[in-house]
């Protein structure tokens, strides 16, 4: 194995996170994360209670990797599979968008518990902070960036107001069900953002 590749995890450790994961988000349907227990989660996920502890070393732990799983994903899926040829900054920023509203989409059973209805707040803070970070680049090295420069708005003021919009707008789609298909929310979204008024 090359010493740069990861090792590969056991299939039965991925199954089992996996199974204590569904669980969760089951149980999450119903009570609150306070009223959780680690016996209920194990009693959902059928396995005893002496596995879960071979995973995490409690439920603020296992939604701490939980967390961390939801940022490495969403990375994947903005860097994986981008068209590299003959496209704007601007038509990849488009695409990027799509392609995390879609992946929102497919995994929108975890994303309406943890950001649409009990708003768990590691969950939100990280998918903030990665939004945060996700603009913070495009406005600091965008070539279309004269609306703000034209206005003297403080950069950091417009980052605030984009990602916050951004998580604002997300967590509106969550909660009234995905009413929009994810292209159809990327291009108002880009026209709110002030991009180019239409994207095909």
């Amino acid at each position: 194995m090359n010493e740069h590749e990861k090792p590969r995890m056991d299939p039965r450790i991925i199954r089992t996170r996996q199974l204590l994961k569904d669980a969760l988000i089951d149980l999450l349907q119903e009570v609150d994360v306070e009223k959780i227990s680690v016996n209920r989660i194990a009693e959902r996920a059928t396995i005893n209670r002496v596995t879960f502890y071979l995973h995490y070393r409690d439920i603020p732990d296992m939604l701490e990797k939980m967390a961390d799983d939801m940022v490495k994903d969403i990375q994947h899926v903005l860097s994986h599979g981008l068209p590299v040829n003959n496209h704007s900054t601007e038509e990849i920023r488009f695409d990027q968008l799509v392609a995390l509203l879609e992946h929102i989409s497919e995994n929108s059973k975890f994303y309406k518990i943890i950001l649409g209805t009990k708003r768990i707040p590691i969950f939100t803070e990280r998918l903030l902070q990665l939004l945060t970070e996700m603009i913070s680049l495009r406005i600091h090295h965008s070539e279309s960036d004269t609306i703000i420069s034209k206005s003297g708005v403080p950069k950091d003021i417009a980052i605030w107001h984009y990602s916050s919009a951004l998580i604002g707008t997300i967590v509106g789609w969550l909660r009234n069900d995905l009413p929009y298909t994810p292209h159809f929310l990327a291009k108002q979204i880009s026209v709110l953002l002030g991009h180019r008024q239409e994207i095909e």
